[in-house]
């Protein structure tokens, strides 16, 4: 071999992209030069991560984007979905043996009294779809959404159950549903963040593993926008920095990302390069996005939303704001729903809080032609027992304790039924007697709306592929349109 051949062998593409004038740095510098000489037309469909260009699914998806209304706390089905008319006839008796079988509770005996449903039930719209008098405004879409009465977890406990309901695992570490849609398809928008997370609460078990990127890239992560001042910390200037000052400052500190990417194949620089480019076009595109001004009366007056406070009908509606602006996924996880005690009077206050702008978010998407490819879901993390919660040493009374076996979530738009019922328990709301629905069912499901295969939409991480739903889960045919 001669020494020209020798020297061409020892040459390698890492060689030639930096040592002959051209660099990746200075490829990708170029291309964001582009996007600003380009104006905004380029920049609104060109994302700096390329783990965020836009991709397609395995096959056309019905939904582009989900909006998923977490009822962390487990609501009661009991007193809102689920009717038991039996369980009013039983009440103060305790359950047969037999029924609760070697289930174990937190917080009750497993003979604790039966306690009836709080509330009145009674059918709507042209399914006849049968509702708690607590859901006045979701009884005018019912004919919009489907209703899964037979949903199950794993999980009794709120932290592994959330965990389990987000990720498809019980403890902290896989990546989130929302993740792996960013994974799977891209981004839309480079002007917010593609994935956004907001609370209304008191505090989430789960943490912020709820929304965590887990082994996946951290640009896969969700972005938590705060309910009160800036909806992000430090995104605005400090005094005297002017907007050239700091686009040149981070143009440089840009390049020498870019470098060190190159030279150490370190790809969580490419993250907080995207945090960087991300947090100066939040300084335009975030307060935009919170000024509810520019929203008309009828609207603010259908979610019942104050702009200028804080509230779940705020969440939603800056929800709506969001997917028309190009977020692929949004999490609003409201707290609260733990009725430990007095399940009637948890029932009714967090029901007047999230009801009228759960069902305002599917009226104002459809109105506007979105709720075709936008998929809402709304759930907790498990259901409550039909027994009676009774502990003085606690200060509890008339309570429902955690029940994995049997609980009631919805779903609307983006390639669901409409106007359905689907599955069932048993005259005690105890077990699922018709067509059970596992949580990784749902999270099948959900990532077959967005297009995908849930079986071959996979990371490999750790010496094997990895998946949402790992090595369970059937997509639920029947509720699909």
């Amino acid at each position: 071999m001669n020494p020209l051949q020798q020297h061409c062998l020892d040459v390698t593409r890492r060689h030639f992209l930096r040592g002959c004038g051209v660099g990746l740095g200075k490829i990708a510098l170029a291309g964001l030069l582009t996007d600003r000489l380009a104006g905004p037309a380029l920049a609104a469909n060109v994302n700096p991560a390329p783990s965020l260009f836009p991709r397609q699914p395995h096959f056309t998806p019905k939904a582009k984007r989900v909006i998923h209304l977490f009822m962390a706390g487990a609501p009661s089905q009991l007193e809102l979905f689920d009717n038991k008319p039996e369980l009013a006839r039983l009440e103060g008796k305790p359950l047969p043996p037999s029924v609760i079988g070697g289930q174990r509770y937190a917080f009750i005996r497993p003979d604790a009294a039966v306690l009836g449903p709080r509330f009145k039930f009674a059918r709507h719209g042209k399914s006849g779809a049968e509702l708690s008098e607590m859901l006045p405004h979701l009884a005018k879409i019912v004919d919009d959404i489907t209703l899964i009465r037979s949903v199950h977890t794993d999980q009794f406990n709120h932290a592994p159950a959330q965990i389990f309901f987000n990720t498809g695992f019980s403890q902290p570490g896989r990546p989130c549903i929302g993740s792996w849609a960013l994974y799977g398809l891209g981004a839309e928008t480079q002007n917010l963040p593609a994935f956004v997370v907001m609370s209304t609460g008191s505090g989430l078990s789960g943490g912020s593993a709820l929304w965590s990127s887990g082994f996946l890239p951290t640009v896969y992560t969700g972005v938590r926008l705060r309910n009160q001042g800036p909806p992000i910390l430090n995104v605005n200037s400090p005094a005297g920095v002017d907007p050239q000052l700091q686009r040149d400052t981070l143009d440089v500190v840009g390049a020498l990302n870019r470098k060190r990417m190159t030279d150490a194949s370190a790809p969580e620089v490419a993250t907080r390069m995207a945090s960087y480019e991300m947090a100066f076009r939040l300084q335009t595109s975030a307060p935009e996005l919170m000024d509810l001004k520019g929203e008309s009366r009828e609207t603010l007056a259908l979610y019942g939303c104050d702009p200028d406070k804080p509230s779940f009908a705020r969440a939603c509606l800056l929800a709506r704001r969001m997917i028309e602006r190009g977020v692929r996924f949004v999490n609003i996880y409201h707290e609260g729903w733990d009725a430990h005690s007095d399940v009637a009077g948890n029932v009714r206050g967090n029901a007047v809080t999230t009801d009228q702008a759960s069902a305002a978010l599917v009226i104002d998407l459809k109105q506007r032609g979105l709720l075709d490819d936008t998929l809402v879901v709304w759930g907790g993390e498990f259901g409550r027992t039909p027994m009676v919660e009774f502990n003085p040493a606690l200060g509890r009374n008339l309570g429902r304790d955690h029940h994995p076996q049997a609980y009631t979530l919805w779903m609307a738009g983006g390639g669901i039924r409409a106007g359905l019922t689907y599955g069932a328990t048993d005259d005690l709301g105890f077990h699922v007697v018709e067509n059970p629905v596992h949580v990784h069912d749902i999270q099948a499901t959900l990532m077959h709306c967005l297009g995908f295969d849930h079986e071959r939409l996979t990371y490999h991480h750790a010496g094997r592929d990895y998946r949402l739903t790992d090595v369970h889960g059937q997509v639920v045919k029947a509720i699909l349109a």
